[in-house]
């Protein structure tokens, strides 16, 4: 199993990015997959998972209404897509199959003027 994410950056406060984890390994479509970020010093929280067939999604609180999880099967990809973004969106973003330990190296978000 692999699990490489990748779009983060340095972004102004209200503005957007884009994650993408390309995975490989397993048989992508039969598993949720799910997004996690870690600020330092914080532990690690869930952001948002998204089933095999990506019709259900669920999300932490602090990011409904601004973050979007969906996924490619044909292209063994999950995306986040980031709006309105927050200082406090800062973290490093990792990809997971959802209830494993498979979790890729991770993406820095960082959100700031």
């Amino acid at each position: 199993v692999q699990l490489v994410e990748s779009g983060g950056g340095l972004v102004q406060p209200g503005g957007s990015l884009r994650l993408s984890c390309a995975a490989s390994g397993f048989t992508f479509s039969s598993y949720h997959m799910s997004w996690y970020r870690q600020a330092p010093g914080k532990e690690r929280e869930l952001v948002a998972v998204i089933s095999g067939t990506g019709r259900i999604t669920n999300y932490a609180d602090s990011v409904k209404g601004r973050f979007t999880i969906s996924r490619d099967n044909a292209k063994n990809t999950v995306y986040l897509q980031m709006n309105s973004l927050k200082p406090e969106d800062t973290a490093m973003y990792y990809c997971n199959r959802w209830g494993s330990d498979y979790w890729g190296q991770g993406t820095q978000v960082t959100v700031s003027s």
